[in-house]
């Protein structure tokens, strides 16, 4: 096997000297109110491991858990609806997949995808003097659970749903162009967690320049009314083990602790590789930024106030 797990479930297995195969898998309940945006989310979140370890999907199978008693097949054909469109973007092909029964709906795929083998993008692949770009801007989990509670503006909703259904395709394309060494999703961990997963069996410490980290709109206001979803504060509770917090306030530590789905990719790459997939992600309207740097450590998060 080659390379390391990234996201919530992947890894790769080397075919030969030049083909390796991503194999991933991740379902989730709803985050939204609309059926085929439901299933074009979780489409783009099971495949985004595939993208955070360099390659590109080639065939997902359906995983569904559904109550037909209590809700209509009819509706889960959205959903089916909305992860075709995923695939049809992302040029992956649907080929089955399995139904259990559970009174809670959640929905994903079993993903399948090629890297090159000389080409593998870990989580453990960051190198000291490179800079640190995330690729979408955080949020999704504060935002979500300000919809659950009816207490969501229509307008950042929208925001967070455009985010999460993109693709991490063109985030992966800049990162190649860039030089990254190392890579990840940025998924339920939050940043804080998937950082710490990536520095700590390095020894290299995160530099992190909050003022730089970008946010979905209205994400500062939900998280300061307290809509804060439990998996934010349990990755907050974990990073803090390895976190030098810089006296920021806890709103700070806890929206990059944010739970997301289909988050961005966060990799790091040499500083002029930086800044040109930073250029090109955003002229495709990405919120991407660099957010940090990494230097020379013991396996740390460090940090600072930023732009």
């Amino acid at each position: 096997m080659v390379g390391t797990e990234t996201g919530d479930d992947a890894a790769v297995w080397r075919l030969d000297d030049t083909r390796s195969l991503v194999v991933t898998a991740d379902f989730i309940t709803p985050v939204v109110d609309d059926a085929t945006t439901w299933g074009r989310i979780a489409a783009a979140n099971a495949a985004s491991d595939v993208y955070a370890m360099g390659g590109r999907p080639l065939f997902a199978l359906n995983l569904v858990a559904w109550d037909a008693d209590r809700l209509p097949l009819s509706l889960l054909g959205e959903v089916l609806e909305g992860a075709r469109l995923a695939a049809a973007e992302g040029g992956w092909v649907t080929a089955g997949g399995h139904t259990v029964t559970d009174p809670e709906p959640k929905f994903g795929l079993a993903v399948v995808g090629e890297v090159p083998t000389a080409s593998v993008l870990t989580n453990v692949g960051l190198r000291p003097g490179e800079q640190l770009v995330l690729t979408k801007a955080l949020g999704v989990g504060v935002l979500t659970t300000a919809l659950k509670a009816g207490r969501a503006d229509a307008a950042d909703i929208d925001a967070a749903v455009a985010s999460m259904v993109r693709l991490n395709a063109d985030a992966l394309a800049a990162a190649r162009a860039a030089g990254a060494t190392g890579a990840t999703d940025v998924t339920g961990f939050g940043l804080l967690g998937h950082l710490r997963r990536m520095v700590e069996p390095l020894a290299v410490d995160a530099m992190v320049d909050v003022g730089s980290v970008p946010l979905l709109p209205g994400a500062r206001e939900a998280g300061a009314a307290g809509l804060v979803p439990g998996g934010t504060r349990r990755n907050l509770a974990w990073a803090r083990e390895v976190l030098d917090d810089g006296g920021l306030p806890e709103l700070e530590l806890l929206l990059l602790a944010d739970a997301q789905t289909s988050g961005g990719l966060l990799f790091g790459a040499p500083p002029v590789g930086a800044a040109g997939a930073v250029a090109t992600l955003r002229a495709s309207g990405h919120q991407a930024a660099i957010v940090g740097e990494v230097v020379e450590g013991t396996g740390r998060i460090r940090l600072r106030a930023g732009a």
